[in-house]
C-alpha cells in the first residue's frame, strides 16, 4: 500500500505536469524564452505556486523539522529568514523581472552581462551559478534516498530512487520547460498542505499529549530550555546573534540564486511579483507545524538510524502511522525534491548553454540553444546523481553551505541596481576575496575564534561588498547603456522585443 500510493502520486504528477506544460500556449516551447522562462507569462497564481516552491522543499520539511528535534529552538530561524526574504524580493524581484523583459534576459548570467557589459563576467558568474546548483540538486536527491530507505524500505533501492528520481525531473522540465515545473509545484503544494493537516491534527494521540500545543510543554518537561536560544545544547553557538546573522544571511542571498531570478523573469508583471511578496510570508506560517512535529518526534523518543537530524519526520511518521499515511507523506516528499529540483536543473542548463557555449559561439541558433540546454542539464543530472552515491552530508550542513556560497554574488546584484559606478571589475574582484574569507583556513579559525555566533557566509558577504564598493570607484564605470540595465526605472513593453542579449566577443 506504501509503494502504491508513493507510485500515484509521482507518476501522476509527472503526467499532468508533461500535459500541462504541452497544452499551457507554450505547447512546442519551441524557443528558449518559452521553454527556460515560461514565455514570461506567469500570472499571480502560477507565480506564487513557483515562488511556494522554495518555501516547500526537502530542506524546509526535513531539515526544520531535523533541527526542532534536534537542537530545539535554532529551528526557529525559518520563520525570520523567510519574512526578511520576501520584504527584500518585494523590492528586488520586480527589479530583475523590469530588467529581464526589457532587454530580453534568460538567465541570471545574461544579466551580469548586460549590467556591466563583460560577457566574461556573465560566463563566470554561470560556472559559480551552476555549480550551486548542481549541490542543491544533490540536496534533493540525497532527501529522495533518505524517503526510499525510511517510508518504503527494501522494496526500492535507495540508489535506484536517486537514479529514477533525476530521471523524473529531467520528465518535469524536458519537453514543456518552466510550465511543467509550475504544474508540480502547484500539486507538491497542495498534497503538502494536506499532509500538514493531517500530521497535525492526529499527533497529539500519538505522543501521549492532550493537545498540538501540549507537545511544547512535554518537550519543554523533558529537556528544560529547548524553547529558548541556544536550544538543547547550552554549549551550542546557536545563540541570538547566530540566529539574527543567519536569517540576513539566507535573505540576502536566497534571490541571488540563479533559478529564482529566471523564476522572476517568468511573472507577467511586476504586480503578480510584489502581491506574491506580500502574501507569501503568511504561507511560512506552516514553518509552525513542520517545527511541531519534530517537537512531537523527539518527545516519543524517535531514534533515526545514525542519529540523522534529516530523518526524524519520517522515521516519527514511519513508527506511529498507518501504511497508507506513510505511502502519502512519501509521495509527497518525493515531489518536495522533484519540483524545485526540475528547475535547478533547467536553470543550470540555460546557463551553460547560453552564457558558456554561447560566450564561444555567440551565434548559436535559437534551436541549436535549446538543444544544448537540454543535453547539459542532463549532464548535470549525472553529475548530481554520482555525487550523491558517494557521500552522506547533512542536508543543513549541504545547504547553508550553499547559501554562503551563492551569496557571494548578492553585492554584484544589488549594487548593479543602486550603484552606476559598480563595475565588473569590483564584482569580480569582490567575489574573489569573498571566497576567500569564507573558505580560506586561516579566515574560517580566526571567525571561529573572534565571533564564534556570527555566520561566516554573512561575514564574507560585508568583505565581499567592501572590496566591490573600493574597486568600484577606483575603476571606470561601466556605459551609460549597460547601467541603464538596472537603473532606468522606466516602465517595460507588454513584452521584450526579442531575446537579444546574448554573450559576444
Amino acid at each position: 500500500m506504501t509503494l502504491l500510493i508513493a507510485i500515484v502520486i509521482v507518476l501522476g504528477t509527472t503526467l499532468g505536469a508533461i500535459g500541462f506544460g504541452r497544452r499551457s500556449g507554450t505547447a512546442s516551447a519551441a524557443t528558449v524564452s518559452n521553454w527556460a522562462v515560461g514565455g514570461r507569462r506567469f500570472g499571480v497564481v502560477l507565480f506564487w505556486f513557483m515562488n511556494a516552491g522554495e518555501i516547500y522543499t526537502t530542506f524546509a520539511v526535513l531539515g526544520i523539522s531535523g533541527y526542532a528535534w534536534a537542537l530545539g529552538a535554532p529551528a526557529y530561524l525559518a520563520f525570520t529568514s523567510v519574512s526578511l526574504s520576501y520584504a527584500i524580493g518585494y523590492w528586488l524581484m520586480p527589479k530583475i523581472w523590469r530588467a529581464g523583459r526589457k532587454h530580453g534576459l534568460i538567465t541570471q548570467a545574461d544579466f551580469f552581462t548586460a549590467r556591466f557589459d563583460a560577457p566574461w563576467l556573465g560566463a563566470v558568474t554561470a560556472l559559480v551559478g551552476i555549480a550551486a546548483l548542481i549541490v542543491y540538486v544533490q540536496i534533493q536527491l540525497v532527501s529522495l534516498s533518505l524517503i526510499v530507505r525510511l517510508t518504503i524500505g527494501s522494496a526500492v533501492s535507495p540508489d535506484v530512487a536517486v537514479v529514477v528520481g533525476a530521471l523524473l525531473m529531467l520528465a518535469f522540465v524536458f519537453l514543456a520547460g518552466l510550465r511543467s515545473a509550475a504544474f508540480s509545484a502547484g500539486v507538491k503544494d497542495v498534497l503538502m498542505v494536506v499532509v500538514m493537516v493531517l500530521l497535525t491534527v492526529t499527533v497529539a494521540g500519538k505522543v501521549g499529549a492532550s493537545s498540538f500545543l501540549d507537545i511544547f510543554r512535554l518537550a519543554e518537561q523533558q529537556h528544560p530550555g529547548i524553547g529558548s536560544f541556544p536550544g538543547i545544547d547550552p554549549e551550542s553557538p546557536t545563540t541570538t546573534v547566530w540566529l539574527m546573522t543567519s536569517a540576513l544571511n539566507v535573505a540576502l542571498g536566497n534571490w541571488v540564486f540563479p533559478h529564482l531570478f529566471q523564476v522572476s523573469y517568468s511573472a507577467a508583471s511586476g504586480s503578480a511579483i510584489r502581491r506574491n511578496a506580500i502574501w507569501q510570508p503568511l504561507y511560512s506560517l506552516a514553518y509552525f507545524f513542520i517545527i511541531l512535529l519534530g517537537f512531537a518526534a523527539l518527545v516519543a523518543g524517535t531514534k533515526p538510524e545514525g542519529g540523522n537530524l534529516n530523518a526524524a519526520l519520517l522515521q516519527f511518521v514511519s513508527d506511529e502511522y498507518p501504511s497508507w499515511v506513510i505511502g502519502l507523506v512519501a509521495g509527497t516528499g518525493f515531489l518536495l525534491a522533484l519540483a524545485p529540483g526540475s528547475v535547478l536543473l533547467l536553470t543550470s542548463g540555460s546557463l551553460f548553454a547560453r552564457n558558456v557555449v554561447g560566450l564561444a559561439r555567440p551565434d548559436l541558433s535559437d534551436r541549436t540553444t535549446l538543444w544544448v540546454c537540454r543535453v547539459s542539464m542532463t549532464v548535470f543530472a549525472a553529475v548530481a546523481v554520482w555525487l550523491t552515491l558517494g557521500q552522506s552530508k547533512s542536508l543543513v550542513d549541504i545547504l547553508l553551505y550553499a547559501y554562503s556560497a551563492i551569496g557571494m554574488l548578492a553585492p554584484g546584484v544589488f549594487f548593479a541596481f543602486v550603484w552606476r559606478r559598480t563595475s565588473a571589475a569590483g564584482v569580480l574582484l569582490g567575489i574573489i576575496a569573498g571566497f576567500v574569507a569564507l573558505l580560506a583556513p586561516f579566515a574560517k579559525d580566526f571567525w571561529a575564534e573572534q565571533l564564534p555566533t556570527w555566520e561566516p557566509g554573512l561575514i564574507a558577504m560585508a568583505i565581499n561588498a567592501a572590496v566591490l564598493v573600493l574597486v568600484s570607484a577606483l575603476t571606470p564605470a561601466p556605459k551609460a547603456q549597460a547601467t541603464a540595465v538596472g537603473l532606468d526605472l522606466t516602465a517595460p513593453t507588454a513584452a521584450p522585443a526579442a531575446e537579444v542579449v546574448r554573450p559576444a566577443h
